[in-house]
């Protein structure tokens, strides 16, 4: 019972390839369950212990083959790995290099931010100096109007005050003729004054 237990686990291990095994100087074939030897069929043929160790000798065999095929995928992987990581390791560089231009750039654009405030900032500046001087002359211009109407008002009043002096003066007939030569003066004086307050 052994042996047909053996011989159905290595039958199982076997049925997907044919492997060669050489036993006593011949060189068998294994397909799934079925024993070659030179192309004929030689199951039947053989005793128990021979197809158990034929089919043995096939499984290692086929586990040999397995493992030099698990080898060599892990060689190709070794292979592939490092250029794997060295892909990895340039996205990660070109990664970075983003990051870092992203950084310049946003830094560019707050200085130019910052510098665009400061020209706002020193434009206003500008502007209320200016603003300040303009202030100024017109509080200037507006007192040398002030004293000019002050004056014109002035002037007035003297010339209506020597008006009516020299009238009550003159209709009192208290003023020589000299007198009145100066009165006329005078008058004339206050008039040539009150006209150059006017302009």
């Amino acid at each position: 019972m052994k042996y047909y237990i053996i011989a159905l686990f290595l039958t199982f291990s076997l049925s997907a390839f044919a492997q060669q095994v050489t036993r006593e100087g011949k060189i068998y074939e294994v397909k799934k369950e079925k024993i070659f030897l030179d192309g004929k069929d030689v199951t039947a043929t053989l005793n128990l212990e021979e197809k158990t160790a034929i089919l043995k000798e096939a499984v290692a065999v086929l586990e040999k083959m397995k493992l030099e095929e698990q080898v060599k995928q892990e060689t190709e992987k070794a292979k592939v790995e490092p250029e794997k990581v060295k892909i990895e390791e340039e996205l990660a560089i070109m990664a970075d290099e983003k990051v870092i231009k992203a950084e310049e750039k946003a830094k560019k654009e707050e200085e130019k931010a910052l510098k665009k405030k400061e020209d706002v900032a020193e434009k206003l500046e500008k502007e209320t100096k200016k603003a300040e001087k303009a202030q100024k002359r017109a509080e200037k211009a507006l007192k040398k109007k002030v004293k000019i109407q002050k004056n014109f008002e002035k002037a007035q009043s003297n010339l209506e005050k020597g008006q009516k002096k020299y009238e009550k003066l003159k209709r009192k007939g208290k003023l020589s003729p000299e007198d009145e030569g100066k009165w006329l003066e005078k008058l004339d004086k206050l008039t040539k004054k009150l006209s150059k307050g006017k302009l």
